[in-house]
């Protein structure tokens, strides 16, 4: 398997190397870049791809809150795992779907244990599936006309599997393999969608109800969405959760 690729961000340099030492530790895991400050992660985020981010709350230029909403809107299914030495920014932390919010000074069992958390995430092993009682699934009617740059596209509803946000636009996936990329945000895709059959379980992802095959633990507080017919997963919260077991009981 090829090493996990981290980012690591924080304004104190001592604390970098803390992590650094920390993840090279845990082997399996690739350090792909190093940022003192919100503006410099962004741009090593957006030139790296990595599968996680460690960043500290506060930092000068934009605040670590501020870059997991940026991150989240360019690749949702990025790692966020927060490293601060205050835990009054658990709750900000949380509304941006952080995988783990960890307290300064760290003990080094804890980063072991979130990082072997974030290995089992990545491997998808050793997950246990949340069962949900089957419903009668509702079937979409019609298509769905996506407006891009180079003109539109009609899709059958019922082909769609998952729409997300990626990469600062709205994508589809189709359960022929298909990916459409939208110029309209989520919530405008979201309006010409069926609410019996589509459901918003996250502010980064709507999914097709009749396709969900089973639900496994993400975090705290958060859940990943396994859909058939796709490699592609969606993140869910534990409220939405709550929600979904209502529609399938």
């Amino acid at each position: 398997m090829d090493p996990i690729r981290v980012v690591i961000a924080d304004d104190d340099s001592g604390m970098l190397l803390i992590e650094r030492r920390m993840i090279e530790k845990a082997g399996g895991f690739q350090i792909v870049g190093e940022a003192p400050d919100g503006d410099a992660l962004m741009e090593l985020v957006e030139e790296n791809h990595p599968d996680v981010v460690f960043l500290d709350v506060e930092m000068p230029g934009k605040t670590g809150v501020e870059c997991g909403r940026l991150i989240q809107d360019l690749d949702p299914s990025i790692i966020m795992i927060f490293a601060t030495a205050h835990d009054q920014y658990m709750g900000d932390a949380f509304e941006v779907y952080a995988f783990d919010y960890l307290i300064k000074p760290f003990k080094v069992r804890r980063v072991m244990q979130t990082l072997e958390r974030v290995r089992e995430r990545l491997n998808k092993e050793n997950a246990t599936p949340m069962p949900l009682v089957p419903r009668q699934g509702a079937q979409a009617t019609g298509r769905i006309m996506l407006r891009h740059k180079e003109g539109v596209n009609f899709l059958d509803m019922n082909s769609i599997l998952l729409i997300q946000r990626e990469d600062r636009s709205t994508v589809l996936y189709t359960d022929d393999g298909g990916r459409y990329v939208t110029s309209d945000n989520l919530s405008e895709t979201e309006a010409r969608l069926d609410p019996q059959v589509f459901f918003r379980c996250h502010k980064s992802y709507i999914i097709n109800l009749n396709k969900i095959t089973n639900i496994t633990p993400y975090g705290r507080w958060t859940y990943v969405v396994h859909l058939a017919g796709t490699k592609q997963d969606a993140l869910i919260t534990h409220e939405k959760y709550e929600e979904l077991e209502k529609l399938f009981s």
